[in-house]
């Protein structure tokens, strides 16, 4: 009998688990991959996205992003995410490295640079919106320091407003890349650092032969992300510009084919040809940057 009621509360067990696990399971194919399968289906119709009926037509959509240079000209955009990318990365590691040393009011720093991380996106857009108008902060600074002769229309001038938009998306993603890097560096053992000193090193010497090489995979996954993050920039030009003056990514021309000229079909074309240069870049930067044995 105790054996039974032994196998009776493991299977009870068992079937408490599926049921908890079944909820996540669920909750994941319904709103990731069933969307993403009903996107692929959606790109081989050409469909407006209230009609019932979705015409079938191949691969025309398709046909259409890439033979049309329009469609692939906003990746340029792109460009300034992807070298203020670079600076994020390197101003993250900077204060990260900075801060794993004994520094007066580290912790208020700390929390200085992972605030923005804490902000809505759309926040972030609005508060950079007034910083960047003609009369806003950063004008009213210049002119402060008798720097007016630089104010500009940060905003209005195509040659400064993709500058300026990845200045606010620096601003934004720096602090969760310095939280990753600050974790990755503290979890150096103190007696690496001691017996360096010991040896002679210096600050820099730590740097480039202790941290460095113990963080390579770190800053391995942080580029990729990174890189995967600047070709699918949405959310900060959307909020400042709505993609206009020269601003306009991809993703802000997907959403614009879909939602404002209603070719729902064409648009799910474009998100699957993103989707396939995010993966394309990742295997590159995987195959570029090899782990070392």
């Amino acid at each position: 009998m105790p054996k039974l009621s032994n196998m009776s509360y493991k299977n009870q067990r068992i079937l408490i688990i599926f049921l908890f696990s079944l909820v996540p399971v669920v909750l994941l194919l319904t709103f990731s991959y069933l969307p993403v399968l009903k996107m692929f289906q959606y790109s081989f119709t050409s469909w407006n996205g209230l009609s019932k009926n979705m015409e079938y037509i191949g691969f025309d959509n398709y046909k259409t992003i890439f033979t049309k240079p329009e469609y692939f000209a906003v990746f340029k955009v792109s460009l300034y995410y992807f070298f203020a990318t670079f600076i994020q990365m390197g101003l993250a590691l900077y204060f990260a490295t900075i801060l794993s040393f004994n520094v007066r009011m580290k912790n208020w720093f700390k929390g200085i640079l992972f605030f923005p991380t804490l902000l809505n996106g759309v926040a972030i857009g609005f508060i950079f919106l007034f910083f960047f108008k003609p009369e806003g902060t950063l004008n009213t600074i210049l002119d402060l320091l008798g720097l007016g002769a630089l104010q500009q229309k940060w905003l209005l001038n195509p040659q400064l407003i993709n500058i300026s938009l990845a200045f606010a998306s620096v601003w934004r993603y720096m602090g969760m890349n310095f939280i990753i890097f600050l974790g990755a560096i503290s979890s150096i053992g103190s007696d690496i650092y001691e017996a360096s000193e010991i040896d002679g090193a210096n600050r820099w010497h730590q740097f480039r032969h202790i941290i460095i090489p113990s963080i390579k995979r770190i800053l391995q996954l942080n580029l990729i992300l990174a890189v995967s993050g600047a070709i699918g920039v949405f959310e900060i030009p959307y909020v400042m510009t709505g993609g206009s003056n020269g601003s306009g990514t991809f993703v802000i021309q997907t959403v614009d084919v879909a939602f404002k000229y209603s070719k729902l079909g064409l648009a799910s074309a474009m998100a699957v040809v993103l989707l396939g240069i995010v993966v394309l870049v990742t295997i590159l930067q995987r195959i570029l940057i090899k782990e070392e044995k």
